[in-house]
């Protein structure tokens, strides 16, 4: 199915903020995602209604608690895209250098304690930046990100809806993405290779912010 410009703008803004921890200021703007949803073909608004309904009927100290243990404690789910293509070896460096001068190119800097390969970050430059940069830059991550996918509908995760908005969003996974998504299950991210020195300033290195 094909969406307009606006559709997937509107979708990316809506993902982004949803993919984010959710604290008081994002629980506070449910009736105005609801209402972007709302404009929505149903590929793409039907998972994120099912998500705003599940923090409509849970807990704030659920829903953070959830959260963290579901992002921040397993890496299956890492949000961190540049995880699942380079795990935390030193190649992981160069790889958010790209984003990070895919941002600047249109006129965007990050926060300090920002990793720019964040997906809540992604789908915002998408929504805001240069949204075909920012497509591209999703699809090519689409396997970790499909990996994601996954692993949280497998979990039972709610958050599986936001994934299932976004994949509805890029382009049908091809005979490559596919093997590239089997490989990734079967064999986990690349480990270091020892005894290479890193390639990028330590700012831009896995485990700096």
């Amino acid at each position: 199915m094909t969406f307009t410009d606006t559709e997937l703008v509107t979708a990316w803004q809506v993902q982004s903020l949803l993919i984010g921890y959710p604290d008081r200021h994002l629980l506070e703007r449910v009736p105005l995602l609801r209402s972007a949803t709302a404009t929505l073909p149903p590929p793409l608004a039907q998972p994120l209604h099912a998500f705003l309904d599940h923090l409509d009927a849970t807990p704030p100290t659920e829903l953070a608690a959830d959260y963290v243990a579901t992002f921040d404690h397993r890496k299956r789910f890492s949000p961190y895209l540049t995880y699942f293509a380079y795990g935390d070896t030193r190649k992981r460096g160069m790889a958010l250098l790209r984003f990070k001068h895919a941002y600047r190119a249109a006129g965007l800097e990050l926060d300090d304690g920002e990793l720019p390969d964040h997906l809540a970050v992604v789908l915002e430059f998408a929504a805001t930046g240069d949204p075909a940069s920012g497509r591209r830059l999703l699809t090519e991550h689409r396997a970790g990100l499909e990996l994601m996918r996954m692993g949280l509908r497998e979990a039972g995760s709610p958050w599986v809806g936001v994934l299932d908005s976004v994949s509805a969003t890029l382009p049908p996974l091809g005979r490559h993405e596919h093997e590239a998504v089997a490989r990734l299950a079967a064999e986990g991210p690349p480990e270091e290779e020892v005894g290479l020195a890193p390639f990028a300033p330590p700012e831009y290195m896995p485990g700096s912010h």
